[in-house]
């Protein structure tokens, strides 16, 4: 795997002027059909994770060598450039320091930590509690120095919008890239309003959660800073609900051959599981 190459790729990206959607991925065929209808990165997310190696919701159950295996995995199926969500980079800053080693080893091109606090605490009041600004810089800085390629893009995350509004979102995001990542993900972002103020104060390049509504003009985000902006993680929905369909019509006495119009051609499925690349190497090295 060239990983330096596919880290450029994603740096490229940051420090262009347009907006771009990733593709979201789950195992190394979904990875191959976004890299082979276009996309320029692919996004693994911990809640995808979870549902994919585990059947889990997104809990923090997953553990970082069941997630950089996946990534992994991913990783070596193409050349897409990969972002990950590492959530809270499985524990204090230290264990941020060897999520960034596990996951840089496994292929990633950019890795986010965030700065909520994970998993639930006992008693707590539920989710969205922040760690301390101090907490979230001493992350970061971890993060950072655990980077052995320097092409790996580290970005920090924040929900802050949501949790403490417009002035914290800007407080965090300014101490994160004071501590030198190279990215920061705004989750949980609703409006132009806020991205306006966030980006006027910010000097690295933003990545968005969820951008629907009126955050999914990608021109208006591009003009803003944000370069990419994620749609969700439809795939895996889609697999999931077809996967389930289709047990259930065999289960009701469906038959396979009834079934045909709903399935990857053999064309798609020699095409993602690169057939002809194996049949290449049977000829050269088996016959």
């Amino acid at each position: 795997m060239n990983l330096t190459d596919r880290r450029l790729r994603y740096r490229a990206i940051l420090e262009g002027d347009k907006c771009v959607h990733p593709g979201s991925v789950f195992d190394p065929i979904s990875a191959r059909a976004a890299e082979d209808v276009g996309f320029e990165i692919g996004m693994f997310a911990g809640s995808i994770a979870s549902g994919t190696v585990l059947g889990a919701p997104d809990l923090i159950v997953l553990t970082l060598s069941e997630f950089a295996q996946q990534i992994h995995r991913i990783c070596r199926a193409g050349n897409l450039s990969l972002m990950v969500d590492a959530d809270h980079g499985y524990g204090n800053a230290l264990n941020v320091r060897r999520t960034v080693e596990e996951l840089e080893t496994a292929g990633v091109s950019c890795l986010t930590i965030e700065d909520t606090l994970l998993p639930l605490s006992f008693g707590g009041p539920g989710e969205g509690q922040l760690i301390s600004v101090e907490e979230g810089v001493g992350k970061m800085k971890a993060a950072l120095s655990g980077r052995q390629d320097p092409s790996l893009v580290i970005a920090g995350r924040t929900s802050a919008l949501r949790v403490g509004g417009i002035p914290e979102a800007i407080r965090r995001v300014k101490a994160y890239q004071e501590a030198g990542v190279d990215a920061v993900f705004l989750a949980g972002a609703q409006t132009r309003a806020e991205i306006e103020a966030v980006s006027s104060e910010a000097k690295i390049p933003l990545l968005l959660g969820g951008a629907g509504g009126e955050l999914a003009d990608l021109g208006f985000l591009g003009s803003h800073g944000v370069r990419v902006a994620l749609q969700g993680h439809l795939p895996f929905q889609a697999a999931v609900k077809a996967v389930y369909d289709t047990l259930k019509a065999l289960r009701e006495g469906v038959a396979p051959a009834d079934l045909q119009g709903t399935l990857a051609s053999a064309e798609l499925m020699g095409q993602l599981t690169r057939k002809a690349d194996y049949d290449s190497w049977i000829k050269d090295f088996l016959n």
